[in-house]
């Protein structure tokens, strides 16, 4: 099974891209971010017709997640748990039947916290505590769990190719690494970092300056395994050719293939 995670950066703008993309990369699972739209006008009829079950967690203009599957939605969640006056739209889980049993897949959109002076910065940092108090609990579950997405988190200086440019940066501060170190340490594996320790592994390039003619990149796109999602870990890929593309996403597909199969 492939699952993938992607941030679209907009699904109204990428479309063209991201239907080309499904049909040559043929995911089982596709987790989207920053969709920019409302649940009623997320292109889904387009989507479906190549073979996948949709379900959107919008909000108008920014913002917003998605989860594409080629297997029927058991239960969807959307929202993360802890803060009820949070409206903004950026989680959503997705429980699937396998031959393993229950998975669960999440597709989340970190804060990205900047001006780190700003309530912004807080904001990321107790989404952050929230998330790791969620996923907490789901792994008492003991079943398999992946959560994928941005999380707006540059994990280490070999993560970008200009580490003392993020200095001042909300992505590269100790207090979201930490968050992001502590997340790791209830038990998760980083499907990338599994598979190589390589410099200038990327997933995201700015449209200006022309960084990514000079990949001058960063790495904030992840997949994290839950124990039992590890034990059916195969391999994992970055789908960099994508950013290539006319009118791309400045972030790229990053893919795991694991060893379930559907139900």
């Amino acid at each position: 099974m492939k699952i993938v995670t992607w941030n679209i950066n907009g699904v109204k703008a990428r479309l063209g891209n991201l239907l080309t993309w499904l049909k040559a990369s043929d995911p089982d699972i596709v987790c989207l971010q920053e969709i920019k739209s409302v649940d009623d006008q997320f292109p889904r009829a387009e989507i479906e017709a190549l073979g996948y079950h949709v379900e959107t967690h919008g909000q108008k203009g920014f913002n917003g997640v998605a989860i594409l599957s080629k297997i029927r939605f058991d239960e969807v969640n959307r929202g993360l748990p802890g803060d009820d006056g949070d409206e903004q739209a950026r989680f959503i889980e997705g429980v699937f039947s396998t031959d393993q049993g229950v998975l669960r897949v999440v597709s989340l959109y970190l804060p990205n916290g900047n001006p780190i002076d700003t309530e912004k910065f807080s904001y990321k940092l107790s989404w952050m505590t929230r998330l790791e108090k969620w996923a907490e609990q789901r792994l008492l579950l003991e079943e398999p769990l992946l959560l994928c997405g941005d999380y707006n988190v540059i994990p280490e200086p070999i993560d970008a190719r200009n580490p003392e440019a993020w200095l001042d940066d909300a992505l590269f501060q100790p207090e979201s690494r930490q968050a992001f170190r502590r997340l790791l340490n209830l038990g998760f594996t980083e499907a990338i970092r599994a598979v190589t320790d390589a410099p200038d592994t990327y997933t995201f390039w700015d449209y200006q300056a022309g960084a990514w003619q000079k990949n001058n990149g960063i790495r904030i796109d992840f997949l994290l395994l839950s124990p039992e999602a590890a034990n059916r870990f195969a391999s994992a890929s970055i789908e960099k050719h994508v950013r290539a593309w006319e009118k791309p996403s400045d972030h790229v597909p990053v893919a795991a293939e694991l060893g379930f199969e559907a139900a």
